[in-house]
């Protein structure tokens, strides 16, 4: 295994531990929870062979549904935001499948990083608190929890990158 598959392997771990362990227990207003754990899908390369990426993102929503008792919603949205990952990508930052090999999140400018990022949060949010509540009467709760959630995830993942990478 390469170096970049030992750090994918570290990060997957982490973030699922990072999520289950201190960010499910975090609850502000009784219904914000920041859901940081899709991360790795914003960081997991671009490759033309779409099966690991989705392999991958189903088997970290099913682990946080093991540990959070959601029934399978955090790993349908994710599994679904891993799906429409490249539609976004070939939409905000205007590349083909050729240019997936030299791609990386750091190379491109803030604005297309941070529009890519978050519509995938607020994508998954939506779907998860549709999923989670399952009722057209809490409609207005499904959109609240969704806009308050993914600001505070998104406030979360930036600042965490911003710290992470200035360390560098």
């Amino acid at each position: 295994m390469s170096r970049r598959s030992y750090y994918l392997v570290f990060v997957f771990i982490s973030l699922i531990l990072l999520q289950v362990l201190v960010l499910n227990n975090v609850l502000l207003f009784d219904r914000v929870n920041p859901y940081i754990y899709i991360a790795f899908i914003f960081i997991y390369p671009f490759r033309k062979n779409r099966f690991p990426i989705l392999s991958l993102a189903f088997l970290l929503g099913l682990f946080i549904d093991l540990f959070s008792d959601s029934g399978g919603a955090h790993a349908f949205a994710t599994t679904f935001i891993a799906y429409v990952r490249p539609y976004f990508f070939k939409t905000i930052f205007q590349k083909t499948e050729l240019d997936y090999e030299f791609f990386t999140l750091k190379q491109e400018s803030f604005g297309k990083v941070f529009n890519f990022i978050v519509i995938l949060t607020f994508l998954h949010h939506f779907l998860l608190f549709t999923l989670l509540n399952f009722s057209f009467s809490n409609f207005f709760y499904v959109l609240t929890n969704t806009l308050l959630s993914g600001i505070f995830s998104l406030l979360i993942y930036f600042l965490g990158s911003f710290i992470l990478r200035s360390k560098q």
